[in-house]
């Protein structure tokens, strides 16, 4: 199992949530099996999202699709403030 982690700032979690919910990306067809969402208790403009994937390209080919469709465009994520930070994990224990 192979886990994209998402780290970023956003101006609002309400906005944040409606396109993630929206899921402008097809997260169920590009094969995530599972997601957990977490805030910061001391930041709630910053938001952690753990995306779960079988393989390691499924996971790597969604992070290109996210920065190609969604980051880079103001129309599709209005809420996403600065640049994420990300990192493919492979899930061990």
């Amino acid at each position: 199992m192979f886990t994209l982690q998402i780290e970023h700032a956003i101006k609002d979690f309400e906005s944040w949530k409606a396109v993630f919910d929206r899921d402008p990306a097809d997260r169920a067809g590009s094969g995530v099996v599972a997601h957990r969402i977490g805030r910061p208790v001391e930041d709630d403009r910053y938001i952690v999202v753990e995306l779960d994937f079988e393989r390691r390209d499924q996971a790597e080919d969604f992070l290109a699709k996210l920065r190609e469709k969604v980051w880079n465009s103001p129309d599709v994520a209005p809420a996403l403030s600065g640049t994420p930070q990300t990192r493919v994990i492979e899930l061990v224990g």
